[in-house]
């Protein structure tokens, strides 16, 4: 085992098909060759997930969360496998581990699953044999040794759980993108690649709808002082996007210092926003296992929350366990659009700025939320795309 480590991720739109994954393969041996030791982290291929959930919709209205887990959790393995099988052809020794085997420990919260403790012995030992390891990501095992997954990105977050327990030198995310922009360009033309982001820049975009890097993965390298880099699986050349600390005196501070701090607009096409009178209490205890956007409360009087519909197995289901709560809860189908960057929400100005440039739409707003480095609309869903573009061009603007 050297002491040059990288850890890899590869997402299921780059493993879509067995000649992706060959060309996967072909750069996995190509970072061996360059004297790294590696660890590769792999997400189902293409649709797999989706397509393993619909079949559990079409036997059970309200699959057991348990049983999804334990179904889920094999497209990643499909996937494993087939990548060292791929590795092995081309001359080089790959073992595939599953997330339990690697000593992902997680809390017993199934399909939504967080990682307790990571123990990486067996992929340590693989590594000291000069192999280079392929792991099952989405998954572990709880502290029950159920198998678990652990929500919508965490591939990325077994990727970044490794690197920090394996003191990577960096962690590699890879897919169909060349990077993460100042918004999706799919709805955003003027969209442009960022080359450097804070990790709370970062968290902030994840956290309300930016789908390139997940919102536990980017804590987890926060901690851990890890190096995150998002760039594509295609591109022979390109630095994609670098995600790292901020020092005190970096160019983000002096931008918000000196203008406008924002660098990029994140929306959520479809959620739910949930309000609450006096039973917040009990609103809020049950979204404790739950990523919300969104989360206002003040103990015995109100609670608001916001969370993507696509962070939920059951939306119907789950609304009618909110409604059971008390009368007073109240679901709003909606959306979210939010301007990220360091210090935008410490003065009220940027937000004036935002809510200006929305008076002169058509877009309806229900709710307006300010975090330090975040500033969020609840929006109606069909407005999310008019609220985005005129957010980005009023506060982030184009080169």
């Amino acid at each position: 085992m050297s002491d040059r480590l990288l850890v890899q991720k590869y997402g299921g739109s780059s493993l879509c098909d067995l000649e992706r994954v060959h060309r996967v393969a072909e750069k996995i041996v190509s970072t061996r060759e360059q004297g790294y030791d590696l660890v590769v982290v792999v997400s189902a291929m293409g649709d797999t997930t989706d397509d393993l959930l619909e079949m559990a919709k079409q036997l059970s209205t309200d699959p057991s969360r348990r049983e999804l887990d334990m179904l889920l959790s094999v497209g990643e393995r499909i996937s494993m496998a087939l990548m060292s099988i791929a590795i092995h052809s081309r001359g080089h020794e790959a073992v595939s581990l599953t997330g339990s085997q690697c000593g992902i420990i997680t809390t017993h919260s199934h399909a939504n699953a967080r990682i307790m403790d990571v123990r990486p012995f067996r992929v340590q030992d693989e590594l000291e044999k000069g192999r280079i390891v392929i792991v099952a990501g989405y998954q572990g095992a709880s502290y029950r040794r159920d198998v678990t997954t652990l929500g919508r990105g965490g591939s990325d977050t077994t990727a970044v759980a490794l690197a920090a327990a394996l003191d990577a030198e960096a962690c590699e995310i890879y897919s169909d993108v060349d990077g993460i922009y100042s918004a999706d360009p799919q709805v955003v033309v003027d969209a442009r690649q960022l080359e450097s982001l804070s990790y709370d820049e970062m968290l902030e975009m994840a956290r309300s709808g930016a789908r390139v890097l997940n919102e536990e993965a980017v804590e987890f390298a926060r901690r851990a002082k890890i190096a995150l880099y998002a760039r594509s699986t295609h591109a022979a050349t390109g630095k994609g996007t670098l995600v790292r600390r901020v020092d005190l005196r970096s160019e983000e501070l002096e931008r918000a210092e000196q203008g406008c701090p924002a660098v990029a607009v994140s929306h959520v096409q479809r959620g739910l926003w949930i309000e609450a009178g006096k039973s917040a209490d009990a609103m809020t205890a049950f979204l404790d296992d739950h990523e919300c956007a969104v989360l206002e409360w003040t103990p015995g009087v109100e609670g608001r929350a916001y969370l993507s519909v696509d962070d939920i197995h059951g939306v119907e289901s789950f609304r009618r366990h909110l409604d059971d709560i008390g009368d007073d809860v109240r679901t709003r189908n909606a959306g979210l659009v939010s301007v990220v960057g360091t210090g935008i929400g410490r003065r009220g100005g940027w937000a004036r700025q935002g809510r200006n440039a929305l008076d002169n739409t058509d877009v309806e707003r229900h709710h307006l939320v300010v975090y330090p480095d975040r500033i969020s609309w609840i929006v109606d869903c069909e407005h999310v795309e008019e609220a985005a573009q005129v957010l980005h061009g009023e506060l982030v603007g184009s080169d």
